[in-house]
């Protein structure tokens, strides 16, 4: 029963809840490419905030939704062994590519609520960009920047924020798994594991949606 509309800004409110600890720490270790980074980041910003200010019909959301977690769970899926990938040689992206690519995950980014790494990733790790920690690192900004930018567009339709401060049970959840994540995948899991299993999980969401759409 909760309003369609508000889907976007829920998510990208919990992506920003579990991956600013994370962009954190991440940069403190080092493991940071703010030069490969950048370019995304130009493209998607404006794209991101342009995305949450549309309004877009419930079948049009719920068909674009399903589209987007499945062609992001399959690419993930199929590229999680690149996840261990430590011998790589690193081959430079194109600057204006990296602007076009980020200008359309910026835009689903702020339409849909999907931060964005999740495309990100996989690309960056398709093309060697970078060394793993370092291309994890970028995701985790440009899902922490976009998720903000996209806010801000959601934030300019009407009834969104007296419906989100309802749901602060789902924030704490949200609170409470990202840290019990990280400490996992600090601990016990590698990211190829997690790259896997954060798979797993959208393909099944994707399939859930559907069915929803189909009946």
């Amino acid at each position: 029963d909760i309003p369609y509309y508000i889907f976007p800004i829920i998510a990208l409110f919990c992506n920003i809840i579990v991956v600013t600890g994370n962009s954190i720490n991440y940069i403190k270790a080092g493991n940071h490419n703010f030069k490969l980074l950048l370019p995304f980041l130009i493209g998607s910003i404006p794209l991101a905030f342009v995305g949450g200010t549309l309004i877009i019909e419930k079948e049009i959301f719920e068909i674009l939704l399903f589209l987007v977690l499945s062609f992001a769970g399959f690419l993930l899926f199929i590229n999680n062994k690149a996840y261990e990938n430590k011998e790589i040689v690193i081959k430079k992206l194109n600057y204006f590519i990296s602007i076009l690519i980020g200008s359309v995950l910026g835009l689903i980014s702020g339409l849909v609520g999907i931060g964005g790494g999740i495309f990100l990733s996989p690309i960056l790790f398709l093309q060697k960009a970078d060394k793993p920690k370092n291309i994890i690192t970028t995701a985790s900004l440009f899902i922490l920047i976009n998720s903000i930018f996209g806010i801000l567009g959601q934030l300019t339709k009407e009834k969104v924020i007296n419906n989100l401060l309802s749901y602060w049970p789902l924030f704490l959840a949200v609170l409470i798994g990202g840290l019990f994540g990280n400490y996992l995948n600090i601990k016990f899991f590698s990211n190829r594991i997690l790259a896997l299993i954060t798979s797993l999980l959208v393909i099944f969401v994707a399939i859930r949606m559907g069915f929803r759409i189909s009946m």
